[in-house]
């Protein structure tokens, strides 16, 4: 479509019934992936470590390949996840985030899909607006939810100013002209030739294809000065001017409106359940806001209660909070502290309260900070930009000292406070590692950037141990209402010889000791625990809540990484002071919860 005229909303709507929204997005499973190097639709074979292992590293032309096409497209398509939906409905994921889809320059390598060229398309590499619809159709009938990334903030690289590299200076640059199908800027910026520029060429819907789009001011250089950030261009995209003025006085650019109604169009063509709004933190929180009521307005007369719209915050949690509540938002994704924390945490490298922190205790049904945090925020490790990891990219198993702890890693973002993430390839320990975004977006499908070095091989091993694993701790998750919304408590634990009871702490190189912690919820207490010793079982006192349990009580066990543990029970003991405390053992590198009885 060259204009959003072209397209009538409540003729779409007429007659059509809609997938509601959950009754809980904070009890959900999100999975995110990269369309293009996820599935395609051709099959490979599945990976064989011992066989298959940096095949593509045999030559240096072979080596070369390898890396030049981590650059490039891979091949995955809309097609190629709905054919992948039983895999990740075993997985347990009810909510499948998908990087976008809208169509990209046909002279650029955007295989990420975060430069759009034309809002009202779909990139080619990826399929057909109907494939988008029957993706979507296809997961409801699944129980999975879908959340396609959007972006406001930007288009793609589709003018050239007459200075190539300007920097922002606060002032607007001349524009030397808009780019046509082939890259080149020969478009007059002025008055651009609609009819022999479609549909390669400049930027589209036609309503957004001029100058007064864009706010013009060059690239940042400044990542935190304010409003640098906000009004310059995000490297190479350009930015868009959405409009001006104060979050509760704000005037949005046609731009804005113009875009709002494109991606209602998609919502509405394809059933869309939520957004992930892209580059937050670079947009005026008046825009946040507008699109925010608008789209939610608009859900809202499609019988959509709660249309999920996360935004991608940089920037620091207080600041992403501030913003959230000001614009409207859902959720915002915990890729500040959360991230380095329940990574760096798990592997042992950094004290248990770093993390849990995040998450103060008060009561479950207070709107306190700390319930903010718990319902509020995604939270994962690994995913495709890692920006607290600027200079060198790496997915959690490529440090190979602590990569056995990846499912520790899991256990730990499945059942303590926020929203779980599982990014793609995790549940198959990806591993890649470099100077280049690239490294940590491998291919699972096969193709010529395999994970692990690798072409032509595919990932989707359902007898993975690592995805055995994700899959039993997603169904305990669903199936106990206090590993979702419990209350969570880190616990002081002692080793058993002695009744000193202190945090897990961190020596000169890592944490050797069990960080435990609590989940309860009315009235009822699980104890969750994690051994970071690689080779030793470890056993240590664990302080419970006194005011629910008393010495005698007992706790069983309802999951174990060593299987011969299920089922046993132990008893509560008195430490004395009024505190109580359970003696748990857990296996090197290991996991366990306690179930009161």
């Amino acid at each position: 479509m060259k204009s959003f005229e072209e397209f009538n909303l409540k003729k779409i709507i007429k007659k059509r019934k809609y997938q509601k929204s959950p009754e809980a997005w904070d009890e959900q499973i999100f999975y995110f992936l990269l369309i293009d190097r996820f599935a395609s639709e051709k099959d490979y074979p599945l990976y064989n470590e011992k066989k298959d292992y940096e095949n593509a590293l045999k030559t240096e032309a072979a080596k070369q390949k390898w890396l030049d096409s981590g650059e490039s497209w891979n091949g995955g398509t809309l097609k190629g996840i709905i054919n992948k939906l039983d895999y990740l409905k075993e997985l347990g994921v009810s909510v499948l985030w998908i990087s976008p889809t809208l169509k990209q320059p046909i002279y650029s390598e955007n295989y990420h899909g975060y430069g759009t060229q034309n809002f009202l398309e779909i990139e080619p590499h990826f399929g057909s607006k109907d494939d988008l619809k029957n993706l979507v159709d296809e997961a409801h009938k699944k129980g999975i939810y879908i959340i396609l990334d959007v972006i406001i903030n930007h288009t793609a690289d589709v003018f050239l100013y007459d200075d190539e590299d300007p920097f922002y200076t606060g002032e607007e640059y001349p524009v030397k002209a808009f780019r046509d199908k082939d890259g080149k800027a020969v478009i007059d910026p002025e008055n651009p030739d609609y009819s022999n520029t479609w549909p390669e060429g400049g930027v589209w819907p036609q309503e957004i294809f001029n100058l007064a789009t864009f706010s013009k001011k060059g690239y940042i250089r400044d990542w935190d000065s304010d409003p640098e950030f906000r009004e310059g261009d995000f490297f190479s995209l350009k930015n868009i001017d959405t409009g001006s003025g104060e979050v509760d006085d704000y005037k949005p650019s046609e731009a804005l409106k113009v875009l709002t109604e494109c991606y209602k169009y998609w919502i509405a063509y394809a059933d869309l359940d939520g957004f992930r709004l892209d580059t937050v933190k670079h947009l005026d929180p008046g825009a946040v806001r507008f699109f925010v009521t608008e789209i939610k307005e608009f859900t809202q007369t499609l019988g959509k209660k709660d249309f999920y719209i996360v935004g991608e915050i940089t920037g620091g949690m207080e600041f992403a909070k501030s913003i959230c509540e000001n614009t409207g938002l859902n959720a915002a994704l915990g890729i500040n502290k959360i991230p380095e924390n329940l990574e760096n945490v798990a592997k042992g490298y950094y004290a248990a309260e770093n993390y849990f922190s995040i998450f103060t205790n008060s009561q479950v049904l207070s709107e306190g900070e700390n319930q903010w945090y718990h319902k509020r925020v995604i939270t994962m490790f690994d995913d495709h930009d890692m920006v607290y990891k600027p200079q060198h990219k790496e997915r959690f198993t490529a440090d190979k000292k602590t990569a056995p702890l990846l499912k520790n890693a899991v256990f730990l973002n499945f059942f303590t406070a926020g929203i779980p993430c599982i990014y793609y390839g995790t549940e198959q320990g990806f591993d890649g590692s470099g100077d280049h975004d690239k490294y940590v977006r491998e291919s699972m499908f096969g193709g010529d950037f395999g994970a692990f070095r690798t072409r032509n091989k595919s990932f989707f091993d359902r007898n993975n141990p690592l995805y055995k694993e994700i899959k039993k701790l997603a169904e305990l998750r669903n199936k106990y209402i206090n590993l979702r919304l419990g209350r969570q408590y880190l616990r002081e634990i002692s080793e058993i010889e002695n009744s000193d009871f202190n945090l897990p702490q961190v020596d000169e190189k890592r944490c050797t000791e069990i960080i435990a912690w609590s989940r309860i919820f009315s009235q009822e207490e699980f104890i969750l625990a994690v051994n970071c010793e690689l080779e030793i079982a470890q056993k240590s006192k664990v302080l419970i809540d006194s005011e629910i349990h008393l010495p005698g009580e007992k706790f069983s066990c309802i999951y174990s990484s060593d299987q011969k543990n299920i089922g046993k029970e132990i008893e509560i003991k008195e430490a004395g002071e009024g505190r109580n405390y359970l003696e748990i053992e857990i296996p090197a590198k290991g996991r366990a919860i306690y179930k009161s009885l």
